[in-house]
C-alpha cells in the first residue's frame, strides 16, 4: 500500500523509511503536520499514520484533512501521551486504530494488514455492486412525454411516503422501472428491494415463497427457509402481477400488510417485518372484485396511492429517445456525435402499434443491433414484421399519427407487390397469431410470452397444446382427403 508516516522523533522517522518498504509498502515519511498536508495534496495515499502530538500542526489536525480530501483513506493514530481524551477525540475523527508509545513494528504490521484487507474487501464490495446495479438495469424513465412526466411527478410525491403503492400499465411498459424509482427515491434506499411475479410462481409454493418454511412443514421442506417478506425486511417488496395471487392467499397477505406479521408455513410463532409494499398489475381489478376472484379490502390495502404508466402508443414522441437508448446501452462506445438511426426507421416504429410496449421496442432494437455492423440502423436491420403492420382505422384518435403510410413505402419487399385482399380471420385464428408472434417477440420464453399476453403460464400452455392437436386433427384430415 501508499502510506504516509508522520513523526516529530528523528529515530522513528528513520526507521519507519527503511522498515515500512520492507513490509512491501510505499513510504512518504514526513517530520511535522505542515509536510504531511503538503504531500497529502500532492499524492493519494491508502493508509494515514501520524503522531498525536507534533510542534504546530498536530495528529488530529492531519486527519482532519485527510477526510476532507481522501475520505477512503484509512488514518491511524500513534502517540506517547495516551489519554482518555485524544483517544474520544480520534475515534470522532474515525481513525482505523490507535497504538501508544512504545508501540513495536509487529504491532504496526498487523494494523496495516487489517488495514489492506479491509480495503480489499471494500473494492470487492463496490464490483459486486457495481454488477448488481448493471444487472438491474438503468431506473432511468426514458422521454419527455406529457404522460411520462406525470409518472414521474407522482413517483417524487410519493417515494417520500411509506405510502403503499399500485402500479397499473399494460405489460411492458415498465412497471418494475417505476417500483424501483420509488424504492431508490425512499428512505429505504439502502435497504432491500426484493421483486416477485405473483404469476411467475407454481401455485403450491406461492404461500412458501412468499412467508417462508419451518423444516419438515411439508415434503420437500428440508430445511428452515425465510420468505421474501423477511428477505425485504427494513426495504421495499415489490409484487408484480398482484392479480395472480390465488384468491386463499390473498387474506394472508392482507393480514401482513395490515399489521406486519407474518408466519412460516409450519409455524405457530410471528415474525415482526417492516417492509412497504409496492403492487403493479395489468389486469383491471375492480372488475375481479365484482367477479369474486380478489378481495375488495385487499385493493383497498394496495391501493394507498395509484401510478398509471401509459401505453407507449400513447405517446409516440418518446420513441426517438427510447431508440437512442437502447442503441447506447448496447454500444456504449459509440462517439457522441454518431448517427444512430435512419429517419426511415423511426417512421416504421411508430406505425406500428406496440402491443409488448416497451419490452417489444427494446427487444426490437435488440434485433435490429444484432444485424446491424455499423451504425447507424437501417429499415433492413428491423424485423420483418413490422414492415407490414399498419396502425389502426382510429389510431389518430388517441395519439399523433405519423407520416401517412412510412413504413410501407420504406420496405421494398412490402412494395413491390400489390397487397392482397383481406380476408375474414376468425376469433381462433387471430389468437393463435396473437401467440405465436409473442414466442417470436420473446424468443420462445414461455413466462414472459404468458405476461405480455395478459394470461397465466398455465393457461398459455393450455393455448398451446390445443394449437398443437388441432394442427395434428387438420393434418389428419388432410391426408384423409
Amino acid at each position: 500500500m501508499r502510506i504516509l508516516f508522520a513523526d516529530d522523533e528523528t529515530s522513528i522517522q528513520e526507521l519507519m523509511r527503511i522498515e515500512l518498504p520492507r513490509l512491501g509498502h510505499e513510504a512518504t515519511v514526513c517530520p511535522d503536520g505542515r509536510t504531511a498536508l503538503a504531500a497529502l495534496d500532492r499524492t493519494a495515499y491508502d493508509c494515514v499514520i501520524v503522531d498525536l502530538d507534533m510542534p504546530g500542526i498536530g495528529g488530529l489536525d492531519v486527519i482532519k484533512r485527510v477526510r476532507e480530501v481522501a475520505p477512503d483513506t484509512e488514518a491511524v493514530i500513534i502517540t506517547g501521551k495516551s489519554s482518555l481524551e485524544s483517544a474520544v477525540s480520534a475515534v470522532r475523527q474515525g481513525v482505523f486504530d490507535y497504538l501508544t508509545k512504545p508501540c513495536k513494528l509487529a504491532e504496526i504490521q498487523a494494523v496495516l494488514e487489517r488495514v489492506r484487507k479491509k480495503r480489499e474487501l471494500t473494492a470487492r464490495l463496490r464490483a459486486l455492486e457495481g454488477r448488481v446495479r448493471r444487472a438491474e438495469g438503468s431506473t432511468q424513465l426514458v422521454g419527455d412525454s406529457a404522460g411520462l412526466d406525470g409518472v414521474r411527478k407522482l413517483i417524487a410525491r410519493v417515494a417520500a411516503s411509506e405510502s403503499n403503492v399500485l402500479v397499473r400499465g399494460e405489460t411492458g411498459t415498465g412497471k418494475e422501472l417505476v417500483a424501483r424509482a420509488i424504492h431508490e427515491g425512499s428512505q429505504r434506499a439502502s435497504g432491500p428491494l426484493v421483486a416477485v411475479n405473483c404469476g411467475a410462481m407454481p401455485e403450491h409454493l406461492v404461500e412458501s415463497e412468499l412467508f417462508g418454511h419451518r423444516k419438515g412443514a411439508f415434503t420437500g421442506a428440508d430445511e428452515h427457509r425465510a420468505g421474501l417478506f423477511e428477505v425485504a425486511d427494513g426495504g421495499t417488496l415489490f409484487l408484480d402481477e398482484i392479480g395472480e395471487l390465488p384468491k386463499a392467499l390473498q387474506p394472508r397477505l392482507l393480514r401482513a400488510l395490515e399489521s406486519g406479521e407474518i408466519r412460516r408455513v409450519g409455524d405457530n410463532h410471528p415474525i415482526t417485518v417492516d417492509v412497504r409494499a409496492v403492487c403493479a398489475t395489468h389486469r383491471p381489478l375492480e372488475d375481479m372484485v365484482a367477479a369474486g376472484t380478489f378481495r375488495e379490502d385487499l385493493l383497498f390495502r394496495i391501493n394507498t396511492f395509484e401510478i398509471s404508466i401509459p401505453p407507449l402508443r400513447q405517446r409516440l414522441e418518446d420513441l426517438p429517445g427510447l431508440v437512442r437508448h437502447f442503441v447506447r446501452e448496447a454500444r456504449p462506445q459509440t462517439p457522441p456525435e454518431a448517427m444512430l438511426i435512419e429517419a426511415s426507421v423511426l417512421e416504421v416504429l411508430a406505425a406500428h402499434q406496440w402491443p409488448g410496449n416497451i419490452r417489444e421496442l427494446a427487444n426490437v432494437i435488440e434485433h435490429a443491433l444484432v444485424l446491424c455492423d455499423d451504425l447507424p440502423l437501417l429499415v433492413d436491420h428491423l424485423p420483418a414484421r413490422l414492415g407490414v403492420l399498419k396502425p389502426r382505422a382510429n389510431a389518430g384518435e388517441r395519439f399523433p399519427a405519423p407520416t401517412a403510410e412510412p413504413a410501407v413505402a420504406a420496405l421494398p419487399s412490402v412494395a413491390a407487390e400489390p397487397a392482397p385482399a383481406a380476408k375474414p380471420v376468425s376469433l381462433r385464428e387471430l389468437e393463435i397469431q396473437a401467440i405465436l408472434d409473442g414466442l417470436e417477440r420473446n424468443q420462445g420464453n414461455k413466462a414472459r410470452t404468458a405476461e405480455e399476453l395478459g394470461i397465466s403460464l398455465k393457461t398459455l400452455y393450455n393455448k398451446l397444446h390445443q394449437i398443437h392437436d388441432g394442427a395434428a386433427h387438420d393434418s389428419g384430415l388432410a391426408r384423409t382427403a
